[in-house]
């Protein structure tokens, strides 16, 4: 693993051609062409091709076949300035996915997957070319081309189709690879691992460094988050009396210290280092609860304490941030995160489907105070218990471990997405599974593990705004899970973001078989072959739309009011629900419709105000029955105030009021008393029988005093009387 920040050492950049290798790969390669590392062979290929943007319209389809060949990229060896004793090395930051490095007519190295590699290449000759030399995407033989291509293989599924990823198999070199000038004695690898009294009192540290040469003198010492030094060692081992913990943000402060290790001879490398304490345990009276006889065991732990405190986990499932992982960046990252932040979550669930994140995602989430829940690339297939991909799932896994486990971010470890479902047929007894649980505690026994998500006690779906005749208004209230660590409502693109990628012929009314399948807005998932539209769903409440702003808006309004309903209703769950994270955060590439909050590559679809509003630490909270009403129902709410926050809430009044058309009815007040932290209460349920009146939607506004920012706001559907009742 390489350090957080390097020493300084002299990078030579890397020049690169990449070609195609015909004949299965027994011709020689030909037609060079210029290539981008990191980057992918597709967008090189297509750039000196000048084949069509693949995000436009169905252009995508005109790159499908390309992960089928064996590529060669190629580079010569620098002639690098040296001073003596100084070495030359090649530093590649992984491959995606397999392949072999070959100096001159030597082959050097094979390797698969992301995870770093280096070849000293001090003695070649200045102008020797380096060639890795990439095999076609892995296919399990017989499988269809679908995600079950890559249930035996380690590289993530997501690219072999999904209901929101294009079924586009990335192939390249996913990292940087150049050239580093070292000095003979250098250092290879540093580790730091600490135990935490339970007190918090104190922590005992423990820093391990790998030199090139392993009687190096090493010192090392840790700096404050002020930069002010407070602790000095040449030992491995030392202890920190009274440690300022991190936290994520709104429990706290993200703090981070430095630890810089320096070798004799001076090379110095500095990483950062946060301290805390992370578990899962039971949710308050999980262990009263009555189980009838003849009795199973209690529901697994879920509820996450952090640094002694048990938190409510709020957030969303991150996932692949790019359809080719070469050309995600900290760039890329950035403002994500930032996003997920103003969102008021607190914990991003990175989805097993996907690659594994960048140092610099975790950097990013050490900074601001952001939980990671990693999980291990496995997702929605059986992996077998086959000695060969074990065998590579455990050298990948550990690499993996080896590098998030440094971060305070990362607060639970996971073997994979639904794994224990029937359509992927594993159990907590296959060989993968016990693979990685091992592998964790071998190398992270302080962070959680999960065999998979959802475990009992949790819920994954639904992913509609209505299914079997309820809404997720009536389906979330009259669920009862430990942690709701999926659940979706999907939502159009805005229409002019629409435009950007739908031919102006398609874009309305949006028709199957084009950009809007291509795209996923139609045809995307089997349970529904107008999802991620849903335009049974939107013709049932609304009925047909006349424009493509109208079907727009309607979505984006269901979207909305659906995830800000879940988001408070879990909520109001606790302590027995602890977790809640919406199906999607991101995507990788324009969708037409999709559940996720934020279209590519960081722009907020509309339901991300609803979202971040039911996110907020303190507010006013309604448990409405339902989402559509009819003139001359008695409308009814339930009145709340939430509090995640750690500063108690002081007494005030809620007023109620429903504003239709141009009319402002009081439904009710009330006078909350004073609310702890972290304490949710419950107030009266105050109901009015709707006037029967032409208006599409009606709002019911909660304005608290004397803190007017705890106000609230929800738009509801209104029929007419008249009108017959929902399917």
């Amino acid at each position: 693993m390489s350090p957080e920040t390097p020493p300084e050492r002299s990078r030579v950049p890397a020049d690169w051609e990449l070609s195609r290798t015909e004949g299965g790969g027994s011709a020689a390669p030909s037609d060079w062409v210029a290539a981008r590392v990191p980057g992918a062979v597709q967008l090189d290929w297509g750039r000196a091709h000048r084949m069509p943007d693949l995000l436009y319209g169905s252009n995508v389809a005109l790159y499908a076949g390309l992960e089928d060949h064996p590529w060669t990229y190629r580079t010569r060896v620098p002639e690098a300035p040296r001073s003596p004793g100084e070495r030359l090395f090649f530093v590649c930051e992984g491959l995606d996915y397999e392949g072999s490095v070959v100096l001159g007519e030597t082959a050097v190295l094979r390797h698969t997957g992301p995870d770093r590699f280096e070849i000293d290449v001090s003695d070649t000759a200045p102008g020797t070319f380096l060639e890795v030399r990439l095999l076609p995407a892995p296919k399990r033989t017989g499988a269809p081309p679908d995600r079950s291509q890559a249930s035996h293989v380690t590289k993530p599924a997501v690219s072999y189709g999904w209901d929101w990823h294009p079924r586009l198999i990335p192939l390249g070199i996913g990292g940087r690879a150049d050239f580093e000038v070292r000095p003979a004695v250098h250092v290879r690898r540093v580790d730091v691992a600490y135990v935490l009294e339970d007190d918090f009192r104190s922590a005992a540290l423990t820093v391990r460094v790998e030199a090139s040469e392993a009687a190096a003198a090493v010192t090392w010492r840790l700096l404050s988050p002020e930069g002010v030094p407070v602790l000095e060692s040449a030992a491995p081992r030392a202890v920190l009396d009274r440690p300022r913990l991190w936290w994520c943000h709104d429990h706290g402060s993200p703090d981070l210290y430095t630890l810089e290790v320096t070798l004799a001879g001076g090379e110095t490398v500095r990483r950062r280092v946060g301290f805390r304490r992370v578990r899962l345990v039971m949710h308050a009276g999980a262990w009263e609860r009555e189980l009838s006889m003849p009795k199973s065991r209690n529901e697994p732990p879920v509820t996450l304490e952090l640094n002694g405190r048990r938190i409510f986990a709020k957030g969303s499932n991150w996932v692949c941030s790019d359809l080719f992982p070469g050309r995600v960046s900290r760039e890329t990252y950035a403002p994500l995160i930032a996003l997920a932040r103003r969102a008021h979550f607190n914990l991003l669930r990175c989805w097993g489907g996907a690659p594994a994140e960048k140092e610099a995602f975790y950097d990013l989430c050490d900074e601001t105070g952001l939980l990671v829940w990693q999980e291990f690339p496995l997702a929605c297939n059986e992996y077998p218990d086959d000695p060969a991909y074990l065998a590579q799932l455990d050298r990948e896994s550990r690499a993996l471990i080896g590098r998030v486990r440094q971060h305070p971010c990362l607060c639970l470890w996971v073997g994979g997405n639904e794994l224990f479902n029937a359509w992927s047929r594993m159990t907590d007894q296959s060989l993968a599974l016990r693979l990685l649980n091992r592998n964790c505690y071998d190398l992270d026994p302080q962070t959680p593990f999960l065999p998979t998500s959802p475990v009992e006690g949790m819920g994954h779906g639904d992913y509609r705004f209505r299914n079997a005749g309820r809404d997720v208004f009536e389906t979330f209230q009259a669920a009862s899970c430990t942690a709701y660590s999926e659940f979706g409502c999907p939502g159009a693109s805005p229409v002019d973001y629409l435009k950007t990628f739908i031919p102006p012929a398609e874009l309305f009314p949006p028709r199957p078989g084009g950009a809007w399948q291509v795209h996923h807005g139609l045809g995307a998932w089997e349970a529904d072959p107008t999802t991620w539209l849903c335009l049974g769903i939107l013709e049932n409440y609304f009925g047909p739309s006349a424009t493509l702003e109208e079907l727009v808006g309607r979505s984006a309004w269901l979207q909305g009011e659906g995830y800000r309903s879940i988001y408070e209703e879990a909520r109001r769950q606790q302590p027995r629900c602890s977790v809640a994270l919406s199906w999607c955060y991101n995507e990788p590439w324009p969708t037409a419709a999709n559940n996720s909050l934020i279209n590519w590559p960081a722009r907020p679809k509309p339901a991300y105000d609803c979202v971040r509003l039911a996110c907020r630490p303190v507010l006013a909270s309604a448990r409405i029955p339902h989402f559509q009403w009819r003139g001359g129902d008695l409308f009814s709410a339930q009145l709340w105030i939430l509090n995640d926050g750690m500063d108690p809430v002081p007494a005030g009044t809620v007023r109620a009021h429903l504003l239709i058309g141009d009319r402002r009815l009081p439904l009710g007040e009330w006078a909350f008393p004073a609310v702890p932290a972290q304490t949710n209460v419950s107030g009266p349920t105050l109901s009015l029988e709707l006037p029967d009146m032409q208006a599409e939607a009606f709002t019911l506004e909660l304005a608290t005093e004397p803190d007017a920012s705890a106000s609230s706001a929800y738009r509801l559907s209104l029929r007419a009387r008249r009108l017959p009742p929902l399917a």
